[in-house]
C-alpha cells in the first residue's frame, strides 16, 4: 500500500494548487482526478480547464474578434470583405489552449513529485491515517495518508423535466462544442456562465434569448453596474433578457425545443429555438465520495461543512474550493489551496474572504471585489462613493471602449476601500488593484495618490478614487 503525507482529491484548479503547494513544502503528496477527455485519456485541471473557464474564454476571444472585423474595425478605418467564420477552426484552437493548459499540469506534477492516481477517489476508514480507494481503469487499489485534502469540485445543476442531452438541450459542457452556429438560441439563467455563453454565440450570429426567475439582473452586482450591464447588453447589443420569469413545459421535437414560461405580469409566453443552454448555477461533487464511511458532515445543498481554515469535522481532513461555503470561482479554491497545504504543513496559511474578486468576461467586462452600495446601506455603514467614466479616458477612447466606468466606495470616516466595481474593457486585469487595495487596508487617498501610466485604462482606477474626494482631474 502507497503512503502518503497528503492526498487530495480532485486536480481542479483548487486540487492541483494544495497538491503542488503541498510538495514544495515537502510534503509527501499524491493527488486523485477521474477525468477523461472525450477520447478517454485521463486529464488534469477539472471543470474549469477542460470544460470551463479557459475553453470559455478562448471562445470568447475568438467571437469578440469575429464581431470586431465585422462591425467594429471600420470605424478605425479599416475594411473587410469576404469575412466567413470557420467554426470547427475556432474550436481546434480552444481544444489545443485545454491540452497545452492540462499538460502543463502534469508537467507541474512531475517536476514538484506530486504523484498522480488516476481514478475516483473514495475515502474508507479513518483513524491515525485516513485509507482512500483509487477505483479507475486497471483496478482499485488503497492509498494511505496522514492527510487529505477534498477538492471534488462541482457539476452544472440541471433542472426536473429537462433533459441535458449536451446535443440539443445542454449545460456548459455542450454550449462549448456546438457544431455549428444555432440560428434561434435560448438560454436558461443570466448569470456568469449564460451571459458569456450566450454572448459567444451572439456575437457569431445566433438570436440569443435569455430567461431568468429571479426579478434583478445580476444580483449580486453592485445595482449601477447591473443597471449600466443591463442597458449595453440589451439596448446595444441586442440580448433579448427577460426577468422574473417561471418556466413551463418544454417539449423537443425533430424541429425544435419549444419553451413554455409565464413573465413576471403573469402572461403566457412560447418560443421556439434550435438549441437550448441551461445554466442555473452549480452543484457540489460530493456523491460517492464515502462520507458515509467516516462521518463526513454535508449539509442540505450537498456542500461539506469547514470551518474558516478549512478544516471539516474529521481529524487532518480538509475540503476547498466548490465543495465547500462561498463563491465557487477557481481563485479562491486556489487560494484555500495553498491555505490548507501551509497548516498542515505547520505554517500560519490564510484567505481574505473580503479580498475575493468577482469577474464576468463579457464585452465590456464586469469585476468587483468588497462590498456594493447595498450592502454598505444594509449593515449601516457610512461611505462615500467615487465614479469615473471610461469615455473621458484616453486609452479607452484609442481602443474603442468608451463603456462603463469604475466606482470606488470608501469608509466615511477612516476612507479605507471597502468595495470597487467597473464594467468596461480590461476591467478582469483593473480590479487587480483594487484587490490589493483591500487585502492591504488602503485608502482611496493611497490610490488616488499613486501615479499611474499615462494613457492607460488604469487611470480610470485613479480617478475614481479622487471622485471620493470630489476632486476628479479629468471630468
Amino acid at each position: 500500500m502507497q503512503a502518503f503525507d497528503v492526498v487530495v482529491i480532485g486536480a481542479g484548479p483548487a486540487g492541483y494548487i494544495a497538491a503542488i503547494r503541498a510538495a514544495q513544502l515537502g510534503l509527501a503528496t499524491a493527488c486523485i482526478e477521474n477525468w477523461k477527455t472525450p477520447d478517454g485519456q485521463y486529464a488534469l485541471g477539472g471543470t474549469c480547464l477542460n470544460v470551463g473557464c479557459i475553453p470559455s474564454k478562448a471562445l470568447l476571444e475568438s467571437s469578440e474578434n469575429y464581431e470586431r472585423v465585422q462591425h467594429k474595425f471600420k470605424v478605425h478605418g479599416i475594411y473587410a470583405t469576404g469575412v466567413k467564420l470557420d467554426l470547427a477552426a475556432m474550436l481546434e484552437r480552444k481544444e489545443k489552449i485545454v491540452r497545452k493548459m492540462t499538460g502543463g499540469i502534469a508537467g507541474l506534477f512531475k517536476k514538484n513529485k506530486v504523484t498522480w492516481l488516476q481514478g475516483h477517489g473514495r475515502l474508507l476508514s479513518g483513524g491515525t491515517t485516513w485509507k482512500v480507494e483509487v477505483k479507475g481503469e486497471k483496478g482499485s487499489e488503497t492509498v494511505e495518508a496522514k492527510s487529505v485534502i477534498i477538492a471534488t469540485g462541482s457539476k452544472a445543476r440541471h433542472l426536473p423535466g429537462i433533459p441535458v442531452d449536451n446535443e440539443l438541450i445542454c449545460d456548459n459542457e455542450g454550449a462549448l462544442v456546438f457544431d455549428k452556429v444555432p440560428e434561434r438560441l435560448g438560454v436558461i439563467g443570466a448569470g456568469v456562465i449564460g451571459l458569456e455563453l450566450g454572448s459567444v454565440w451572439r456575437r457569431l450570429g445566433s438570436k440569443v434569448k435569455i430567461l431568468e426567475a429571479l426579478p434583478n439582473f445580476l444580483a449580486a452586482a453592485d445595482e449601477a453596474i447591473a443597471q449600466e450591464a443591463w442597458k449595453i447588453f440589451t439596448q446595444e447589443q441586442g440580448l433579448d433578457i427577460e426577468l422574473g420569469v417561471t418556466l413551463g413545459t418544454i417539449k423537443q421535437s425533430k424541429k425544435c425545443i419549444s419553451i413554455q414560461y409565464t413573465t413576471s405580469d403573469d402572461s403566457s409566453k412560447t418560443f421556439d429555438v434550435d438549441r437550448l443552454i441551461v445554466s442555473v448555477g452549480r452543484v457540489p461533487n460530493t456523491d460517492d465520495l464515502g462520507a458515509e464511511n467516516v462521518g463526513l458532515k454535508i449539509d442540505a445543498r450537498g456542500l461539506i461543512e469547514v470551518d474558516k481554515n478549512c478544516r471539516t469535522g474529521l481529524p487532518r481532513v480538509y475540503a476547498i474550493g466548490d465543495v465547500v461555503r462561498g463563491p465557487m470561482l477557481a481563485h479562491k479554491g486556489e487560494d484555500e489551496g495553498v491555505m490548507v497545504a501551509e497548516i498542515i504543513a505547520g505554517q500560519r496559511g490564510h484567505v481574505n474572504y473580503d479580498a475575493i474578486p468577482w469577474v464576468i468576461y463579457t464585452a465590456p467586462e464586469i469585476a468587483w471585489v468588497g462590498r456594493t452600495e447595498k450592502q454598505l446601506k444594509g449593515e449601516g455603514v457610512a461611505y462615500r462613493a467615487g465614479r469615473f467614466p471610461f469615455a473621458y479616458n484616453g486609452r479607452a477612447l484609442g481602443r474603442d471602449e468608451p463603456e462603463g466606468f469604475i466606482k470606488i466606495l470608501a469608509d466615511a470616516a477612516s476612507d479605507r476601500v471597502l468595495g470597487v466595481h467597473a464594467i468596461g474593457g480590461q476591467a478582469s486585469e483593473l480590479i487587480a488593484e483594487a484587490v490589493m487595495a483591500i487585502e492591504f487596508g488602503a485608502s482611496s487617498e493611497d490610490i488616488a495618490r499613486i501615479c499611474h501610466a499615462h494613457p492607460s485604462m488604469s487611470e480610470v482606477m485613479r480617478e475614481a478614487a479622487l471622485a471620493v474626494d470630489k476632486r476628479a482631474l479629468n471630468g
